[in-house]
Formats: structure tokens, C-alpha cells, sequence
């Protein structure tokens, strides 16, 4: 028989018994449509959290104060941990590959603005800022440049909170109170919106060094830097680290570069996706398992039909194809219905839930459309080859 006949022949076969071939593969269709949504979901969050971690820019580095040393024995595991000061952020953007470094401290206090008040996020930077995490201001200027050690009590607002401060009012100028210090405001930042949970535009940014004063603290919560891209981050990494040893004398500080968080973060969620894809793909076996009991009714119902066959011509490898053709157009129509399904309920999800990261992930798509198809495969080889061995005259016989 030839491929297209035989082709022709299942599909006539599974069309004629519609509700049949429906309930088959059922099975297949939840789970591909599980694989194709759970899938969408961890690929829409995998690309939403690298979205997060990139939209400060490009090669970036920060340091933190703080390094772990082992000395070999179990817990035998000292932390050395010494005040990064905004003299080491000064004396790291003047090497030659980093293009600008800004001093980080963070903190949250009371602001009075007349008869409005409330607690918000206060970052203490350096005028560095916009060039270093690309954000820019709506309104005024950023922190001036050049008052590292003294700067002057500058403020710069966040979006949203100037609009809660001020409302409709021109904020530049304006006096402010943090904590106990009195503050002017010379600039209000664009939205920004969120990372990772900390809203930039609920934000107040001081100098640095004012920040140190206002929270009593020592040392610097890390230092930003942004290294040029004709640098490789290796290299970065060293000349960062000679700086630092030779001002400190010994490695007391962390460094990690922004590829080193990527890597691991897309490492995780790669995981996490394959994870989700693992459990999605668990109800296809329940497709297998419907198309194995099916195919091995159908060759039950269908012996005397067999036994005409054989008595026409047909030889066993015929038989053979006939059922497992069948038990593959099943799960070749299982797996169609099963991605359709999935891809309609996925964008379903994305115009419900706007806020929740969709992304459909083709590669696993395909993947457990392929799989759903070798299923079907392997559950119609034990019926069809239960079926090709039947003997033409006692397949006759049975009624």
C-alpha cells in the first residue's frame, strides 16, 4: 500500500469515529496546552526579570564592602569587612576603563514638604547617576558634580513623589525637610517605574555624603560602576581589584559584574522554565496511556476485518503500518489541537492579566508537539504488532 492510501486510510478511519478519536486524545491536548501555558509563563517571567536587571544599562559593576576568606577547615570562615568610602568611589572612576562610578547609600526617612509629610526611599548617590543607571530628569537638574566630600544639601525627587509633595506645583526651588536637615530641590526625575520590587519614582536622591551624615553610617552600601565597552569585564575586574587592595591594603571588598548576574539569573530561570515544561509534560502520558487502550480495543472490535484483509493480499507489514498510522494520526491531531489550544489560552491570559509576563516559548512547543507525536508512536507499536500477527483464517472465524 502506498503511503498516501495508507495516509488516507487512518484518517478515514479516526474521522469516522468522531467522539472516539476526541476522548483519545484528550489527554494529549491538556498536556501540550499545560506544556505550551506553563512554558509561556516561565519564558514571560525569565524575560521580564532580565528586563529588570538591564534597565539600568550595560556594562555595569558594583562593589560591595565585605569578603569572605576560608581557611579550609569546616566553619572556619572569617568576615573582614571595611567601609567603602566615596574617596575609593573617587579613586575607581579615575581608572582608565571606567567611564563613571557613583557611591551608593540607602535609606528610608520622613519627608516634609509645608504641611504634607511621609516616609519614603532616600538613595544617597553622586552626580554620576543619570549616565550610570540611564535615567534622566523630567524637570531641573541632577546632583551637581564636584562636591563629593562637601556637597551642598541638594535634593532631586522622584516622579510620583513630587506629584504627592507638590501636586501641580513647580517643586524646583522649593524647601524640603529630611529627617532633620533642610534640603532644596533642583530636579525631578522621568518615570521609571519598578526594579525588582523598589519604586524609583517613589524616591528622593541626596549626595552621597549627606546620606552617610543622615543615617550615621560608616561606609558606602556599594559603588555603581560603569566600565567603557571596549573593555572586556575581566579586565575591569582586575584593575578594580588592584585599586582597591593598594587603598585598603588586603581584599576587603566584593565585585561582581552585571554579566556574572545575568548568567546566573538566566541559569535559574532556565531551570525553573524546564521545571514547569517537566510538570506540564506529565499529563501526556495520560495521552499515552488513552491512545495504547484505545488502539488495543480497536484491534479487538476489528479481528474478522483483519482476517479479510490478509485473506486479500495484505501481509502483516501492511497490518503493521495500517494501526500504527492510525495510532500517529491520533496523536499527530492531539498534538495540533494541544499547541492551538495552548497558544488561544495564552493570549487569552495576556489581554486578562496584562500585568503578568507572558512569552510563548517555541522551542518547547515544538518539543512537546514532537514528543506528543513519538507517544503516539510508541503506544500504537504493542496494538499494531498484536494485530499483525494475527493468523487470516482464525481471524475469519471471530465474529
Amino acid at each position: 500500500m502506498r503511503p498516501t492510501d495508507l495516509a488516507l486510510f487512518s484518517l478515514r478511519t479516526v474521522s469516522s469515529q468522531k467522539l472516539r478519536s476526541s476522548l483519545t486524545t484528550l489527554g494529549l491536548v491538556i498536556g501540550i496546552a499545560a506544556v505550551v501555558i506553563l512554558t509561556s509563563i516561565g519564558r514571560g517571567l525569565h524575560r521580564f526579570v532580565l528586563a529588570e536587571f538591564t534597565q539600568f544599562g550595560t556594562h555595569l559593576a558594583s562593589v560591595t564592602p565585605g569578603k569572605k576568606t576560608t581557611f579550609g577547615l569546616s566553619g572556619a570562615t572569617i568576615s573582614t569587612v571595611r567601609p567603602l568610602s566615596i574617596a575609593d568611589a573617587i579613586g575607581l572612576s579615575k581608572l582608565e576603563s571606567i567611564a563613571a562610578a557613583v557611591p551608593v547609600v540607602q535609606g528610608n526617612a520622613r519627608i516634609e514638604a509645608g504641611q504634607k509629610q511621609r516616609r519614603t526611599n532616600v538613595l544617597g548617590v553622586g552626580a554620576s547617576v543619570p549616565e550610570v543607571w540611564k535615567i534622566k530628569t523630567a524637570q531641573g537638574r541632577f546632583l551637581p558634580s564636584g562636591e563629593s566630600n562637601t556637597p551642598r544639601a541638594f535634593a532631586v525627587l522622584g516622579h510620583q513623589l513630587a506629584a504627592q509633595l507638590f501636586n501641580q506645583a513647580n517643586p524646583l526651588g522649593q524647601r524640603i525637610r529630611i529627617g532633620n536637615d533642610r534640603f532644596r530641590v533642583i530636579g525631578v526625575m522621568e518615570k521609571k517605574g519598578q526594579m525588582l520590587g523598589f519604586d524609583m519614582d517613589d524616591t528622593i536622591y541626596i549626595p552621597a555624603a549627606k546620606a552617610l551624615e543622615l543615617f550615621d553610617r560608616e561606609s558606602l552600601m556599594q559603588i555603581d560602576l560603569l566600565y567603557k565597552s571596549n573593555n572586556s569585564a575581566a579586565s575591569v575586574v582586575k584593575a578594580i581589584k588592584k585599586t582597591l587592595i593598594a587603598r585598603h591594603g588586603l581584599e576587603d571588598f566584593s565585585i561582581i559584574t552585571q554579566n556574572q548576574m545575568l548568567e546566573k539569573m538566566d541559569s535559574i530561570l532556565s531551570i525553573l522554565t524546564l521545571a514547569v515544561a517537566a510538570l506540564g509534560s506529565i499529563s501526556l502520558l495520560v495521552g499515552a496511556v488513552g491512545i495504547l487502550t484505545i488502539m488495543t480495543i480497536a484491534v479487538s472490535e476489528r479481528i474478522s476485518e483483519i482476517g479479510l484483509q490478509r485473506a486479500l493480499g495484505a501481509n502483516r507489514q501492511t497490518i503493521f503500518w495500517l494501526f500504527l498510522s492510525e495510532a500517529l494520526a491520533l496523536s499527530t491531531a492531539g498534538g495540533i489541537a494541544g499547541v492551538a489550544t495552548g497558544i488561544v489560552a495564552i493570549k487569552a491570559i495576556d489581554a486578562a492579566i496584562p500585568a503578568l509576563p507572558v512569552q510563548l516559548a517555541w522551542s518547547y512547543i515544538g518539543a512537546a508537539f514532537i514528543a506528543a507525536i513519538i507517544i503516539g508512536a510508541i503506544s500504537g507499536v504493542a496494538p499494531a504488532m498484536k494485530a499483525a500477527r494475527l493468523e487470516p483464517l482464525e481471524a475469519l472465524r471471530t465474529e
